[in-house]
């Protein structure tokens, strides 16, 4: 299984100190929470946190590039234990992707980086490197197990697998994502499971076309 962690680049220098990445990305959410993207501010996160300013600017050219991997730390808590079928995989990562956006500071995070994103591309290739194509993992270990298991048949086109796999990650996120945060209607299992099953009656139906 390929690791989806990746910590902050480092920018040379003196070694990074992992303890001082995990307080500060703890207290940069913790700050989201109570301020709100437009009052947070380094100083504050730095403060909460308990190091010097200029350690978050040797780690992080600035709000935006921080807040996108406070976020990206926890969407890094998703796995995909084998739950015996492919159903039973698709409706356990969808709760727990449902779960983490209910935290006020995934939710009010993911929402702020995003709009920002709109008029800032290389915050948008942020988004994609540090969430999005590490998510992506996930896909690619679940399709390998339900082709293990037979549920699901082999790729050999390497470029059809890779298209494949971004099209579920971003039927699965886009519809978790607009239930969750833009319709707010909840994603409980009654949901997931229907969801889940209308996922795999288009697999099936790709895999037999």
């Amino acid at each position: 299984m390929q690791s989806r962690t990746s910590a902050p680049r480092a920018t040379g220098g003196r070694p990074r100190s992992v303890t001082a990445d995990v307080a500060i990305l703890a207290a940069t959410r913790a700050a989201l929470v109570e301020l709100g993207w437009s009052k947070l501010t380094l100083g504050d996160v730095a403060t909460r946190a308990g190091v010097a300013k200029t350690t978050l600017y040797r780690r992080w050219a600035g709000k935006n590039e921080l807040v996108v991997d406070a976020v990206a730390a926890l969407f890094d808590e998703l796995e995909i234990p084998d739950r015996g079928s492919l159903a039973a995989d698709i409706e356990g990562v969808v709760l727990q992707f449902a779960a983490i956006l209910a935290r006020p500071e995934a939710k009010s995070g993911l929402m702020a980086v995003v709009a920002e994103s709109i008029r800032d591309d290389a915050l948008r290739d942020r988004i994609r490197s540090s969430i999005v194509e590490r998510q992506k993992l996930l896909v690619l270990e679940g399709r390998a197990r339900a082709q293990q298991r037979g549920e699901l048949p082999e790729e050999n086109d390497p470029e059809a697998a890779a298209r494949t796999a971004d099209l579920i990650y971003d039927v699965i996120a886009g519809a978790v994502v607009h239930r969750a945060l833009v319709s707010a209607e909840p994603v409980d299992t009654d949901w997931a499971q229907s969801f889940t099953m209308l996922l795999l009656k288009g697999l099936t139906a790709s895999a037999t076309a």
